[in-house]
């Protein structure tokens, strides 16, 4: 994969599964999620729409340091909202550089206004990374004399 492949073959790559809560849900019910599933965040749905996004991140900054408490605050109260998002056309670097410019860590992907996935900062780095492990082994090949 390259900086210029669209966010949707990473997506192709990692499944579809997506981690959602809805906005009524306690801030507790979200945290606890977050650990069954092993993410940093989930999508926050009210009804059949995205509304916002919930983080550890927002956890900590409008919970823990507020002195709130988990069990009574409801997610819509400390979601990130509006939602920045990307459509599957968007490229992986144009989503890294939305991702680092915002300062967030998680990149929704709508299509027709339907979320078909979302992507980590971890996602990205990973997709990087591979496509330098890749050109590494076709120089290596090519300097060897091995490349087609």
């Amino acid at each position: 994969m390259e900086l210029n492949d669209p966010i949707e073959l990473l997506l192709k790559h990692k499944g579809g599964h997506l981690c959602c809560i809805s906005s009524l849900d306690s801030v507790y019910e979200a945290i606890a999620q977050m650990a069954r599933e092993k993410v940093g965040a989930l999508l926050v749905i009210s009804g059949s729409q995205l509304v916002g996004i919930v983080s550890e991140r927002d956890y900590a900054r409008k919970v823990i340091l507020q002195g709130r408490s988990s069990q009574t605050t409801q997610v819509s109260e400390i979601m990130s909202s509006p939602v920045i998002f990307v459509s599957p056309e968007t490229t992986v670097g144009e989503c890294m550089e939305i991702i680092t410019e915002h300062r967030i860590r998680h990149l929704p992907v709508m299509k027709h206004n339907q979320l078909a996935g979302m992507v980590s900062i971890g996602d990205l780095v990973n997709c990087i990374l591979e496509a330098q492990r890749d050109h590494i082994r076709h120089l290596e090949s090519y300097i060897a004399g091995q490349a087609s």
